[in-house]
């Protein structure tokens, strides 16, 4: 993974939801697949600006479907991981294990 690849917690979430989510992948269902597997309350404009970003960095693509009538007449734009992309999870995953093997990660739980 090149220097500039480094991904970020919420990157690494990101990319993580556009796999989980698939075909469908885009913006609202991506926010979804996070909240709902992370518990966490996040801004889907925090959602947005991760996927410039990996776009950016070639770690998704992206493809606009037809604008629809529900929608106003727009369309949605639908992300897919690249192969950069699966390889730098898989690096950044694989990194983490690496950090965490064998701490004792109980400490401090009532």
């Amino acid at each position: 993974m090149a220097r500039g690849d480094h991904l970020g917690e919420f990157e690494l979430i990101v990319l993580a939801a556009v796999m989980r989510v698939g075909a469908d992948a885009y913006g609202v269902a991506v926010h979804e697949e996070i909240e709902r597997r992370t518990g966490r309350s996040v801004a889907i404009g925090s959602v947005y600006k991760a996927l410039e970003r990996l776009k950016r960095k070639g770690l998704v693509e992206s493809r606009r479907g037809d604008p629809t009538p529900v929608r106003g007449g727009r369309a949605k734009q639908h992300f897919v991981v690249t192969g950069s992309g699966r390889r730098a999870l898989a690096t950044t995953v694989a990194r983490l294990d690496r950090m965490f093997d064998g701490l004792d990660l109980e400490w401090g739980r009532a």
